[in-house]
């Protein structure tokens, strides 16, 4: 039977709007699927590209750390880096060759004129003799010095080298003849009675060779010897080096400015005499060689020029190894970060930045500044061969170290890079407390030691003394040259030496050879064991692709840092979107 009753408009409008109500329900019901978790599908997805991101990161990384040969399986790639720090070693190896014959014909002319020179002004001297050379008596300050005055004069008569005066345009340099010397003051040493101004006033004589021959041509210049400080003697003298012609090369002329000095600072009866110069090198205005074609320097300025880019290509290639060292650095930490919550060691972070190209950069920086340096010597701008060797030496030394780094790919010989760079930081810290105790003795030697024990006059020689009894060297003439004018000093100064050289030979000595073995022994039980011994080895380790597999040939649109930056950029994205 059915209801017939009527419907009302109010019921009508509570139906209506139920039903309005329900699909309002159904739509944020369809919303809500829509913005709801993702279907498995996608999990899958974003789950396989994460590992791809990772597995392509390990790849970097062990691709970044494999050796030149294993590279070049892996992409196909000549080790141009390779070849040319070989290249870079031989020409390196031919200009410090080259440049170290040249100097030692400079060093052997400059060492051989100082010898001329103190025969040629020093009265009555023998080789060897600079350091007992003094004067005792006025006579004979006043004799020496009219010596100098007398050879300067007659120096075209009696030398039988090629020396010649300095001339200014058309006239010859002067000598200078000064003295020092306080400028007022009574002294009686006998009633210990002295007054004394402590102003040091200079007096000083020019002597021109053509005109002044002997001091007795010289008026009103007397010594006060009792405020005497020195009297120096300096002049220039020229000459030509031609031991260079022999070996095919322009000859150097050389301005010598000759300084003796008549040191009387200590005023104890005894005026040490010391002669020494400064050497110039110039080039030589104009010359002619006949019979022998030197070499052109042009050629010589090109080799240091190709010296110098080789070194800044090889500058360049490692610079840019390092930075990609610290980029994968970075998205390995990132990886870490992300993936394990963990920081990584500041021992991993390390293993990125090579030491080796961080010691070819230092190399090549060297060569260069050398290179520079010795061109600015070729062409006579400069004379500071010390300088330059300093650079050049440093420069090869560092250049013939980075071999080893090559050797270090075979296990055989890489024990020995590994060794060192496992004991270095354990090394410097021994060495720094170590060096406490070293310096203790050498203060405590040079302060009692020293009024009666020559290698104990400064703190240099002290140290070099015990250095040298650490290594076993000149022990016995140490403690037997010690003097006995007192026998309490004589007494502490065994015990001294006694207790140091048991200390650091048989002691600390000991335990720095065994601080070296015990990690020599470590690097060889992991090499024979082959278990990775940081996070970052093991991370590495799990890459089984083969250099020659082809898969490192692959090129990668895009790096892993970056696909690691997007996919973190989208994700914070999407959570943003979710919360609004």
């Amino acid at each position: 039977m059915v209801d017939n009753h009527p419907v009302s408009k109010c019921e009508m409008l509570l139906i209506i709007q139920q039903c309005s109500d329900m699909e309002e329900s159904s739509d944020l019901y369809s919303v809500y699927e829509a913005n709801s978790h993702p279907s498995w599908g996608e999990h899958e997805q974003r789950h396989q590209d994460d590992l791809d991101k990772v597995e392509c990161l390990r790849r970097k990384i062990k691709y970044y750390f494999m050796n030149p040969c294993e590279k070049y399986h892996a992409r196909g790639r000549i080790p141009w880096k390779l070849m040319l720090q070989i290249i870079k070693i031989a020409i390196i190896t031919i200009q410090l060759v080259s440049f170290g014959l040249s100097n030692q014909m400079v060093v052997t002319f400059k060492e051989e004129n100082l010898m001329t020179f103190k025969h040629l002004f020093l009265k009555d001297y023998v080789d060897g003799g600079m350091d007992t050379y003094a004067l005792y008596r006025q006579a004979d300050v006043y004799d020496h010095i009219n010596y100098i005055i007398e050879q300067y004069g007659h120096l075209r008569n009696i030398t039988v080298g090629n020396h010649a005066y300095e001339k200014n345009g058309i006239t010859y340099t002067p000598m200078s003849l000064c003295q020092e010397y306080y400028r007022n003051g009574t002294i009686y040493p006998g009633n210990e009675t002295l007054e004394i101004d402590a102003q040091v006033e200079t007096d000083c004589l020019e002597i021109d060779p053509m005109y002044t021959q002997s001091w007795q041509d010289i008026d009103n210049f007397e010594l006060h010897f009792k405020r005497l400080l020195l009297v120096k003697i300096m002049f220039t003298l020229k000459a030509i080096n031609l031991q260079t012609v022999r070996h095919r090369e322009q000859p150097d002329c050389y301005d010598f400015t000759v300084i003796i000095t008549f040191n009387n600072e200590v005023h104890s009866g005894r005026i040490k005499v010391d002669l020494e110069n400064d050497v110039e090198i110039n080039e030589c205005r104009d010359w002619k060689v006949t019979g022998a074609s030197p070499k052109n320097i042009h050629l010589t300025l090109l080799f240091d020029c190709l010296i110098i880019i080789t070194c800044i290509i090889s500058l360049a290639l490692c610079t840019r190894s390092v930075l990609t060292g610290i980029q994968l650095q970075f998205e390995y930490t990132l990886y870490c970060r992300d993936h394990t919550s963990k920081e990584v060691p500041w021992s991993d972070k390390l293993e990125f930045v090579s030491g080796w190209y961080i010691l070819i950069i230092v190399s090549d920086t060297l060569t260069i500044i050398g290179s520079v340096l010795k061109i600015e010597i070729q062409t006579k701008a400069l004379t500071s061969y010390d300088v330059c060797s300093i650079f050049l030496g440093t420069g090869t030394m560092f250049v013939w170290i980075g071999v080893i780094r090559y050797m270090g790919y075979f296990k055989k010989y890489n024990i020995l890079i590994l060794t060192l760079r496992a004991a270095f930081p354990n090394v410097i810290r021994f060495i720094c407390c170590a060096g406490i105790i070293y310096l203790s003795y050498c203060f405590c030697g040079w302060i009692v030691l020293g009024p009666y024990h020559e290698k104990f006059r400064t703190l240099n020689t002290v140290s070099e003394c015990l250095f040298s009894l650490i290594n076993g060297d000149d022990m016995f003439p140490t403690f037997k040259n010690m003097e006995k004018k007192s026998r309490l000093v004589w007494i502490f100064s065994r015990i001294y030496l006694y207790t140091f050289v048991s200390l650091f030979i048989y002691m600390i000595l000991s335990l720095f050879i065994t601080l070296i073995t015990n990690t020599y022994d470590t690097i060889k039980q992991q090499q024979q064991s082959g278990t990775p011994t940081s996070e970052l080895q093991r991370f590495i380790s799990m890459c089984q692709d083969l250099p020659n597999s082809g898969v490192y040939r692959l090129q990668e649109s895009r790096s892993c840092f970056f696909d690691c930056f997007s996919f973190r950029w989208k994700k914070l994205r999407e959570t943003l979107t979710s919360e609004e």
